[in-house]
């Protein structure tokens, strides 16, 4: 079986980490190599997002140093989801699998072999989940958990407890390639696919150095756009309201008439201003999750391309 491994790490302003991760995945690559699992040509592909550290210049000494490393240098930061989706489809074109991680270090690199076993008994995708969320923090694991819940009920199906650590298949990329949409949410794009899956649990450490990239804000707004982008639920639910809404303003129309009848005909000041306020609130609500798909088809119908390779550093370029 074809076994030439490609790790894709998207990095963005990685610099005090960087040297670290390379290390490590050079190692965890060698030894693979070493016992026969993965072919000599395996690469470690950086993708540079942008970043405004040294972060390129990092990665370039690492290719010149070492073949091994290799790397996408993206004309302008165009975020995490794109710049994986970079490396991956570049990846594609190289490799006859690719494994997905950050390069922060809090993915278990060890979990890797367990993927590549799994590959190699004829699995396309692996997905890498949590096993717990021990170290976590109480409100960093309510808000983590809630986040996945939230997705799934409002129909952005998605594997719980992961992220974008995975192994993909020539096949999967292949597939995944089909995908054309400008708004990006891997982690519920590639269950999409179909193929044949599994999952290997691992712990996730701390981060090695510098500042998470997801903090609470960004959560959210990441939240939304997989909402937005992979589901039409929201609509429908504001469908569902206004039908409830209709029902209560029946309801409220027949307390009027019999309030008339009964000859207490003035309403209460109170009950007049929380149902204006209530209603106009719903209906800015309502006009908000709606501009949001508006404003998505704007950008599809634009088909801007989600990515530019300013440059890519490979081990052709190399001489011997």
């Amino acid at each position: 079986m074809n076994n030439k491994l490609y790790l894709v790490i998207p990095c963005y302003n990685e610099e005090e980490v960087l040297p670290e991760t390379a290390r490590r995945l050079k190692e965890k690559i060698s030894f693979l190599i070493e016992k026969g699992k993965i072919d000599k040509g395996s690469r470690i592909l950086f993708v540079n997002d942008g970043s405004r550290d040294k972060t390129w210049d990092i990665i370039s000494a690492l290719h010149e140093e070492n073949c091994l490393y290799s790397g996408i240098n993206l004309s302008r930061n165009r975020g995490h989801q794109n710049a994986l989706l970079a490396g991956l489809m570049t990846a594609k074109e190289h490799a006859d699998m690719v494994i997905s991680m950050d390069a922060d270090l809090q993915d278990d690199i060890n979990a890797v072999d367990e993927m590549v076993d799994k590959y190699l008994s004829g699995i396309d995708i692996v997905y890498g989940v949590r096993s717990s969320r021990a170290k976590d923090t109480f409100f960093k694991k309510a808000t983590a958990e809630g986040f996945y819940k939230l997705m799934n009920s409002m129909g952005a199906n998605t594997v719980f407890n992961h992220a974008d650590y995975r192994l993909m298949s020539k096949r999967a990329l292949e597939g995944l390639a089909e995908f054309q949409e400008v708004n990006l949410f891997l982690r519920g794009i590639v269950p999409m696919i179909g193929y044949s899956w599994d999952v290997v649990y691992y712990e996730r450490g701390e981060r090695f150095a510098g500042e998470s990239k997801y903090p609470l804000g960004k959560m959210i707004s990441f939240a939304i756009e997989g909402i937005t982008s992979l589901s039409t639920k929201p609509i429908r639910l504001i469908t569902g309201l206004g039908f409830f809404i209709f029902l209560v303003s029946i309801g409220i129309l027949i307390y009027s008439l019999v309030r008339h009848f009964m000859g207490a005909t003035i309403v209460g000041w109170t009950t007049l201003m929380v149902s204006v306020w209530a209603i106009g609130g719903l209906i800015l609500l309502s006009l908000g999750v709606v501009g949001e798909y508006i404003g998505k088809i704007y950008l599809e119908t634009k088909a801007r391309p989600r990515y530019i390779i300013e440059q890519f550093l490979n081990e052709e370029d190399v001489e011997d």
